[in-house]
């Protein structure tokens, strides 16, 4: 049974960039990009040989990861990449155990749409990282203009939760602060970095335990028939 998509001819053109990938290419954006590659490295080997999604505001190489994956680019209101699609996700449920969205996710009811399409393809067990850029972060003033946008975790655990994953409690801030330069330390709370990281699971049993029947039983402790 196909698992994943097939894809696209060599040298087939994916389409006119997203005007938001222009910062990523740029000596600030990539300074983000860097700090995020190593968190994104283990992610992607955090469940060894099994499939995953990687979404991503720019084109890149997907090799030397475990497993097989797709990684795929912002494209207007779509992906581009290996296979060109747009929402539902061309991807059969629950075959997919990590799904990374690093600074590819749009805010309300299209972001809604994209934490329920994850939470589908995710296996039981699987989990789902999301990197979004903090507005709390001096570094926002080198992506002003630009038609990025920046958020909370708060909304993002809400969508999260109405999807049935479960999120972490905390966010994990990692990136610059100010100065163009890589920082992959990742840090408890966003604070003042320019990026965050919510992880959040695919729950495979049920968050609270039902409660074994305990057996009638008759004096001597022997069970009822």
């Amino acid at each position: 049974m196909r698992t994943m998509p097939s894809r696209l001819p060599p040298g087939q053109p994916a389409g006119p960039t997203d005007p938001g990938a222009v910062w990523f290419d740029s000596l600030a954006g990539k300074a983000l990009l860097d700090s995020e590659t190593e968190s994104i490295r283990s992610a992607l080997h955090e469940r060894a040989g099994q499939s995953w999604l990687w979404l991503a505001p720019t084109a890149g190489d997907d090799g030397n990861h475990a497993g097989r994956g797709l990684r795929l680019q912002v494209m207007g209101t779509g992906w581009a990449g290996p296979v060109r699609c747009g929402a539902p996700l061309p991807l059969a449920n629950e075959t997919v155990a990590t799904v990374v969205i690093q600074h590819a996710a749009k805010g309300g009811s299209r972001g809604a749409a994209l934490m329920g399409e994850c939470a589908r393809v995710l296996v039981p067990g699987g989990r789902l990282w999301l990197y979004a850029l903090n507005p709390l972060s001096p570094y926002r003033l080198r992506w002003r203009g630009t038609g990025l946008s920046a958020t909370e975790p708060m909304p993002w655990r809400r969508r999260l939760r109405d999807a049935g994953l479960q999120p972490d409690a905390v966010s994990l801030g990692l990136g610059p602060r100010w100065r163009v330069e890589t920082s992959a330390f990742l840090q408890q709370g966003a604070g003042l970095r320019a990026a965050w990281v919510l992880r959040a699971e695919k729950r495979s049993i049920p968050m609270t335990p039902v409660r074994q029947r305990i057996p009638l039983r008759l004096g001597d402790g022997v069970p009822a028939a």
